[in-house]
């Protein structure tokens, strides 16, 4: 029975001691795999975990983020002080309530996160579970909201932004500074509320349902201050949509835009008249002209232009100066104003030509009275700084239907008629006839002449030389136009450039000839003739045009020419005309390197400030001046008297008009660098040129010469 019993006990506790350690290893196998789970949800979170001993302030543990965003191991990071992770310090923290802060890097670098703590017990062992959130999207997307709403309070445009609805809910600085409407005063309130079209009707539902549907709508608006006066106002909507495309918000963009209505009116009344006398300028003389027949052609009417031009105006200016014609211009506009009835206008359409329109007129004849009071006004002595100055005008007169039917057509009857009081009487008046238009015929085909010339290549260069008084050296030339028509042959500048002038078409010339003589510089270039320097004749009207200095640096750069190769010859007469804005382009020129030479010195009215500018280095003595040389004592004073100027001065003078040795002999002894003239050359062909230069195709000279004409 002991046995039994042993046996039988053994082997219980035997069943017993394999059923303990089963369990056992179920119970370890348990644990183990809570463990892992713990771990891999410890190391895959997307916050950075950190287990800190709240004894000591060091680091237990850490998952692999808070590894990472660190930059260090495991082994280097457990057992520092969790306060070596910041750059802030951790005082003051509570438990539970996140914290912002940044996170030092191992390459210095700073992340913004934000840190929630709480402590729990590892056993016996109190331990701060800190969990450390990456904030930069959050920081950067606040950083966005500040910068747009410091730009929405600092710009100058007023905004407003409303609801779904179209009530405010914001609007910026500049908003109550443009309407005196505060925020509040405007919180909730309709957007158009205090706005209206121009002409005094409400938005229109057009606006809305096309911002509705995607559009911005900008237009001009007629908006309400808080005073209760109104501006004119450019006005923006525009609206922000939810995900479902809604509208959520509608954002208004304004300005105040009084000014710059105001400013394109003065444009368009400077468009429409000129600046000088506040005349009808050409443009808008025209177009009342044109709606006057129009009338007239209705009503069986008739419509009368006149013609008038200042007879001597340029003794005026010659004898005082342009600034004293031009206020003289301005008090004629003014006494021809007052002999005009409402309705009738009066234009100018250049110099000193002026235009009245006379309007639903019985008969051309009608005029009579009307003309007889215009030259008795304008005949009556005017005073302008202190100066009286007597002038008188000439008139002509054209009338609708007889004498044209368009604007252009009467002016220009008009004008021929003046042509002929003028060369008849002048301080009188002429009615158109057809035969008065002959000479304005005359200028109207060699007009369309010219233009055909510039499509047809007819002009054509010559150069004159230019030597140097003392060696006789050729230094330069000077380019010279011609027109060779096909059917009058050769035509001189006097003959076609006051008619060009006239038309406007001097610009086109004056660049064809740059672009010519620029093309002759690099042939004779081409085919070894020694560089000399090129003067071209530059108009006061291409000169003053904004696309001047561009042309000019076109010219060159198209064939690659040192701006020195080139001078630029223009008058003091032009240079006058054109006022402050010839200080400018000189200045410009002379960046460039290129030089400028005043021509014709001396005939008009001389402004001594000129030949300080920049680029000036040359001065021309007019040929007038010349011709009495030497026996004339007045020309031989007024010569000599430029020549020690322009010495001190610092500039070369050039004369030009030189016919005798007897003139190139006092020239000579009086100091003159250069001349020009008959007794040296006359112009000359760019291959008579090129022959004169380069004699011998074998032999170049060192210096070249022009042997003078024998003594007689």
């Amino acid at each position: 029975m002991g046995q039994v019993l042993f046996i039988g006990v053994f082997g219980a506790a035997s069943v017993a001691l394999l059923l303990w350690l089963g369990m056992a290893r179920r119970i370890l196998a348990s644990v183990r795999g809570s463990e892992e789970r713990y771990r891999l949800l410890f190391d895959s979170a997307g916050d950075a975990i950190v287990m800190v001993d709240e004894t000591s302030g060091r680091i237990l543990d850490a998952n692999r983020t808070a590894l990472s965003w660190t930059g260090r191991s495991a082994a280097d990071l457990i057992g520092d002080r969790f306060v070596h992770l910041f750059t802030q310090p951790l005082a003051g923290q509570v438990d539970g309530k996140a914290t912002a802060n940044a996170l030092l890097g191992a390459d210095g670098g700073v992340r913004p996160v934000e840190t929630q703590s709480n402590v729990a017990s590892w056993g016996a062992l109190p331990v701060r579970q800190a969990i450390i959130r990456d904030i930069s999207e959050r920081v950067a997307m606040e950083q966005e909201r500040r910068v747009a709403a410091e730009a929405l309070a600092s710009i100058a445009e007023g905004v407003i932004i409303a609801d779904a609805e179209r009530r405010v809910i914001s609007t910026n600085a500049a908003q109550t500074e443009l309407t005196g409407f505060t925020q509040g005063a405007l919180q909730g309130r309709r957007l158009e509320e205090t706005r209206c079209l121009p002409d005094g009707r409400v938005l229109p539902r057009s606006v809305w349902d096309g911002i509705a549907a995607g559009r911005n709508w900008i237009g001009e608006v007629q908006s309400t201050r808080s005073d209760g006066s109104h501006y004119p106002e450019q006005l923006s909507i525009s609206a922000i949509r939810d995900a479902d495309n809604l509208v959520v918000y509608y954002v208004a963009v304004f300005t105040n835009i009084h000014e710059t209505k105001r400013q394109q009116r003065r444009l368009e009344h400077l468009a429409r008249h000129d600046p000088l006398t506040g005349l009808a300028n050409r443009a808008e003389f025209e177009r009342r002209c044109a709606d006057a027949i129009a009338v007239a052609e209705r009503e069986r009417l008739a419509v009368v232009v006149l013609f008038i031009d200042l007879d001597a105006f340029k003794i005026v200016n010659d004898s005082y100066s342009h600034a004293v014609g031009d206020r003289l211009l301005a008090k004629v506009a003014e006494r021809i104003r007052n002999q005009l009835s409402d309705g009738d206008v009066a234009g100018r359409i250049g110099g000193d030509e002026f235009t009245v329109l006379l309007s639903r007129q019985g008969l051309r004849e009608d005029a009579r009275p009307l003309v007889g009071r215009l030259l008795a006004a304008l005949a009556e002595p005017l005073v302008v700084d202190d100066y009286e100055v007597v002038l008188s005008a000439s008139i002509g007169v054209a009338g609708y239907p007889l004498d044209g039917d368009s604007p252009q057509s009467l002016i220009a009857n008009a004008d021929a008629a003046m042509y002929a009081a003028k060369m008849e009487e002048r301080n009188t008046f002429r009615f158109y006839t057809p035969m008065m238009h002959a000479d304005t015929r005359r200028r109207l085909q060699m007009a369309a002449e010219l233009r055909q010339a510039l499509a047809r290549d007819e002009f054509r260069l010559v150069f004159q030389p230019s030597v140097e008084m003392r060696t006789g050296r050729i230094v330069a030339v000077e380019a010279l136009l011609r027109w060779q028509h096909p059917e009058h042959g050769e035509v001189m500048p006097g003959d076609f450039i006051p008619v060009a002038e006239g038309m406007g078409m001097i610009r086109r010339i004056d660049e064809w000839v740059m672009q010519a003589a620029c093309a002759q510089i690099q042939a004779w270039d081409a085919a070894g003739v020694p560089p000399i320097r090129v003067a071209v004749n530059i108009s006061a009207r291409w000169f003053g045009h904004p696309a001047f200095v561009d042309g000019v640096s076109l010219a060159l750069g198209m064939r690659q020419l040192p701006a020195q190769r080139l001078l630029l010859e223009i008058t003091e007469s032009a240079m006058l005309r054109l006022g402050d804005a010839t200080a400018r382009t000189m200045q410009t020129l002379a960046t460039m390197g290129i030089e400028v030479a005043i021509d014709d010195f001396g005939t008009g009215y001389s402004s001594m400030a000129y030949l300080k500018l920049p680029a000036v280095a040359y001065l021309k003595i007019d040929r007038s001046f010349i011709t009495g040389l030497p026996a004339s004592a007045n020309d031989a004073a007024i010569t000599e008297a430029m020549l020690v100027m322009a010495k001190s001065l610092g500039l070369f003078t050039i004369a030009e008009g030189i016919e005798t040795e007897a003139q190139h002999e006092f020239l000579l002894r009086a100091g003159c660098n250069e001349g020009q003239g008959y007794l040296y050359s006359y112009p000359l062909r760019p291959d008579e040129i090129q022959r004169l230069l380069s004699p011998s195709q074998q032999v170049v000279p060192t210096r070249l010469r022009l042997v003078p004409p024998k003594r007689r």
